[in-house]
């Protein structure tokens, strides 16, 4: 796990607080820093499930899950804790089941070049410092810190046909075309486009 602060400010970084309306992007900035830790080290062709499941060969490699806690005081901002869950060894009678039937992989199933527990951390976490810090430099701000775009670079949902399954239990099927800047996924659908701020979403193709 990585506990961050973005609603600190880090007066020798030059930090002023990030709005809490950006938080959103964080499990989503540690899916690109695990997708680039995993491409460098264990030479895989990773890429991301919106919004952060990682994924080789379509199968479920590692998950992501993001809590808001407490801040250290009262009145103090809330700090984000980031639980990254990667599959290295795992044989395939030990893989977890997902409820909606994604199959699942690990590092060492699919051929990784690399599965090393120490090297693979240091690599995730130095990535996950790096793009922090562009992240924080730019106020919180996914595009101006180049964040958004290095998202959609790596994100295999964008343009494929996808069902949304939503957090009140309805279903969406449409098209995905996009992240907009809060992190929210953009499907146009037969109704017209909808804007996700939530969801499981299932690749259809």
């Amino acid at each position: 796990s990585v506990l961050l602060r973005p609603g600190a400010a880090v007066l020798d970084r030059g930090w002023s607080p990030a709005p809490p309306t950006g938080y959103g992007w964080l499990p989503l900035l540690a899916g690109v820093a695990l997708v680039e830790a995993v491409t460098r080290l264990a030479e895989m062709d990773a890429t991301l499930k919106w919004p952060n499941d990682l994924l080789i060969d379509g199968a479920k490699c590692a998950g992501i899950l993001a809590e808001a806690v407490p801040g250290p005081g009262p009145g103090d901002p809330p700090a984000v804790v980031l639980g990254i869950g990667l599959n290295v060894t795992l044989r395939a009678d030990e893989l977890p089941e997902h409820p909606t039937g994604l199959a699942a992989t690990s590092l060492q199933l699919a051929g990784a070049a690399a599965t090393d527990r120490d090297p693979l951390l240091r690599a995730l976490l130095r990535s996950v410092a790096d793009w922090y810090d562009r992240w924080r430099a730019a106020g919180g701000d996914a595009v101006a810190s180049g964040l958004r775009d290095a998202y959609l670079a790596v994100c295999g949902t964008i343009g494929r046909e996808v069902r949304a399954l939503l957090p009140d239990g309805t279903e969406l099927t449409g098209t995905a075309t996009t992240v907009d800047p809060d992190g929210h996924l953009l499907l146009s659908t037969p109704a017209g486009e909808r804007s996700l701020p939530a969801a499981d979403i299932l690749h259809l193709r």
